[in-house]
Parts: structure tokens; sequence; C-alpha cells
């Protein structure tokens, strides 16, 4: 895994930068009191829910891109080295991960909190700073994603589109194809 964070710096630098940026909008907001937190929640269950509908339905169909994207690179005339097939490998764990975090914060607004009166005042403020860093985060691992999937396509695009020569194409295909 050590390797993927110097590969891939950034893409990762992007989506911590991008959460940063969310997160930061709502730290200016304070201390927020329970009641308050309440009221927000409320008012933000719906923007929230669009959010971890629009995350799992983009990572599903990245996932299933990400299926055409080895059928292109398997169909190529070069031969790829294994550093692609990681890269892509990498996408899909990535993804999944984003995936899975968007449905469980999505269930987790499916369950009426705010309607029950057995909650205490004082969890809402907690409920409301996890919510709202979960969010933060879901969009900046969106982001990554989104950046790393960008970097793969861009190197297919060169390799298989252009023609061009590339570092992931393998060295023995490039010397095959220069005796034919």
């Amino acid at each position: 895994m050590q390797g993927f964070f110097k590969k891939n710096k950034k893409p990762i630098y992007g989506g911590i930068i991008a959460t940063l940026f969310t997160g930061a909008g709502v730290f200016i907001l304070g201390n927020v009191p329970g009641y308050e937190a309440k009221q927000l929640i409320t008012s933000s269950l719906s923007g929230i829910n669009m959010l971890c509908n629009t995350i799992v339905l983009a990572s599903a169909t990245i996932l299933a891109l990400l299926l055409t994207l080895l059928g292109i690179s398997t169909g190529t005339k070069s031969r790829l080295k294994n550093a692609h097939y990681q890269q892509v490998l990498n996408i899909a764990k990535f993804n999944t991960i984003l995936f899975v975090g968007a449905l469980l914060l999505f269930q987790f607004f499916n369950i009426p909190i705010t309607e029950s009166d057995k909650v205490p005042t004082s969890w809402y403020t907690t409920i409301y700073w996890i919510t709202l860093f979960f969010s933060s985060l879901l969009s900046g691992m969106m982001i990554t994603v989104v950046l790393l999937l960008y970097s793969t396509v861009t190197n297919i695009i060169k390799i298989v589109g252009l023609g061009k020569d590339h570092e992931l194409i393998s060295k023995e295909v490039i010397e095959e194809e220069e005796t034919d």
C-alpha cells in the first residue's frame, strides 16, 4: 500500500485538499449546540442523501467502466506492464471503499434520528460533526477516484489511441516490433 501512495501523490493530494476545503466551511460555523445541530441535521438531510446517492451511483458506474478499460487494455497490440493492471486494481479497491462508505452513510441517515424523542439533545452535536466529517471525507475520496481514473485513462489513450511509447508498455514488445 505504501507504493500506492508514492505513485498516486497528485490524486491523493487532490482528495485531501477537497476534504479540507469542504470541511473548512463547516468549521467556520464554530460550536453548534444540540438543538441547533438537530435543526441543521434535519435541513441538510436531503443534501447528504443526494451526495450519498450520487457517490454510490458514480462508484458503481466506475467499477463497471473499469471492466471496459480492462477489455481495452487486453485488446491492445502493445503488451502492458503489470503496473497498469495494478493501477486499475488500486482504483477498484479505493472505489469499492468509497462505495461502501457512501452506502453506509446513506443507510445511517435513513434512520429517523431527528424524529426520535429518545435521543438526548447533546448527541446531535456529535452526530452533526461526524456527519460533516464523513461527507467531507467521501467527497475527497470521490475526487481522488476521479483523478486516479483520469490518470489511467490518459495513459491508455496515449498507448492505444495515439500509439506513443509509454513507460507502461513492456520493453519486450517494443523490441519484438522493432525486429519485425
